[in-house]
């Protein structure tokens, strides 16, 4: 399978750069050179990766992240020159998968987009392998998870989480009271080696606490074990 992706990115020498590297890797590339082209392109067409930049002209890339997130759970990598950790948590925070900071490695930005797609692609597949066995729908409390069809529903509504979201939820959910550290969260998820990027771990256990707790500051299902990490402690 070819896999398609999405380049919204103004700095043209940037643009044909990648786009020329992700074609030899035998990827299918599509471009736009500001927000509001990406977003056109975005609607008309299907994409397994969305990669884009933060500032741009029309639409900057955080405004593009929430127009996508509010339909689609596609996977989206930020590139970035700005690399401080407010502008991460801000990507993130926004529903962007993950953030690399120009200048980058291209061969560090393609285990990223093949990461990420990977990811996704278990999805799409219906195959996911977890530390224990699971049954196909888990009951929490108010929460009920549906394994198959990577659905989650809070008091019979529907809660929308992306693919990231759902990874760390299964996680928790299937090893109930087990301790889970943030280098384990980060192998666990992203399949990678932790590099101590807190912010990547913190901002996704907020939003995900923010869409499945009644109090997210303080929290009834997924806690913390200050200076240990997080475990499941529902009931």
């Amino acid at each position: 399978m070819r896999y398609k992706i999405l380049l919204i990115e103004d700095d043209y020498s940037i643009v044909e750069m990648v786009q020329n590297y992700l074609i030899k890797e035998g990827f299918s590339v599509t471009t736009a050179l500001d927000g509001e082209e990406g977003i056109t392109k975005f609607v008309n067409d299907t994409y397994n990766l969305i990669v884009l930049d933060i500032m741009m002209p029309k639409l900057d890339g955080l405004e593009v992240v929430k127009i996508i997130r509010e339909t689609n759970s596609v996977p989206i990598l930020i590139i970035s020159a700005k690399d401080s950790d407010i502008d991460k948590a801000l990507g993130l925070g926004f529903g962007a998968d993950d953030y690399i900071a120009k200048p980058f490695s291209l061969v560090e930005f393609l285990a990223r987009v093949k990461a990420a797609i990977r990811r996704a692609t278990k999805y799409s597949n219906q195959v996911y392998t977890t530390l224990a066995e699971t049954s196909n729908v888990i009951t929490w409390g108010t929460l009920e998870i549906d394994l198959d069809n990577f659905s989650v529903t809070k008091n019979q509504k529907d809660i929308k989480l992306t693919s990231k979201e759902f990874d760390i939820l299964k996680l928790f959910v299937t090893n109930p009271n087990r301790v889970f550290t943030k280098a384990q969260i980060y192998g666990f998820i992203w399949n990678d080696d932790y590099y101590k990027d807190d912010n990547v771990i913190n901002v996704h256990i907020r939003r995900l606490r923010e869409k499945i707790e009644d109090q997210p500051s303080n929290p009834q299902y997924l806690k913390t074990l200050w200076g240990i990490g997080y475990k499941w402690g529902g009931s």
